[in-house]
């Protein structure tokens, strides 16, 4: 398994499908700050909360010139109904599980992990916060996250060092 992306390193390129089925790039967001942040599942109690937190802040983070993508597992059509119920109007990329059993670009940004949940280990993507400048840099990475007040701490990262 992949370790995380250090901050200060080149923030890795690829092209995901978002919630509509259109092929996105992480390369098509220079010039703008991305907040990318990777969340395990669609539809779920912390997820939907986290997700809906960013949709709250999208105009101050717009503001900051930064936007937000989510990636999780989920395939283009739970992505799809979990946009359309929430009202969620940032990108959401599928990045469903390969042949290995593993999402391709959780696990090449590290964030597919071995977890510890109540005594049982397994392996899961593990809620991560990648901050991307504008020059495709990992400037900040915010690790374990957890999604209640998560999006506050991302907005003050973004006051305090953009």
């Amino acid at each position: 398994m992949a370790e995380p992306i250090e901050p200060g390193r080149k923030a890795p390129d690829f092209t995901l499908n978002d919630q509509h089925g259109r092929p996105r790039r992480l390369s098509e967001f220079r010039g703008q700050t991305v907040v990318l942040y990777f969340y395990p599942k669609d539809d779920t109690p912390a997820c939907t909360a986290e997700a809906c937190d960013f949709q709250e802040g999208l105009t101050e983070l717009g503001e900051l010139d930064a936007v937000v993508i989510g990636v999780s597992p989920d395939d283009v059509d739970s992505h799809r109904r979990f946009a359309e119920k929430y009202g969620l109007a940032f990108p959401l990329l599928a990045d469903p599980p390969g042949r290995n059993g593993e999402p391709r670009i959780a696990a090449r940004y590290g964030v597919w992990r071995e977890k510890l949940n109540y005594g049982k280990t397994y392996v899961g993507l593990v809620r991560t916060t990648y901050i991307i400048d504008p020059d495709g840099r990992v400037r900040h990475r915010f690790d374990n996250v957890r999604a209640k007040g998560h999006v506050g701490r991302v907005r003050r990262w973004l006051r305090e060092n953009a």
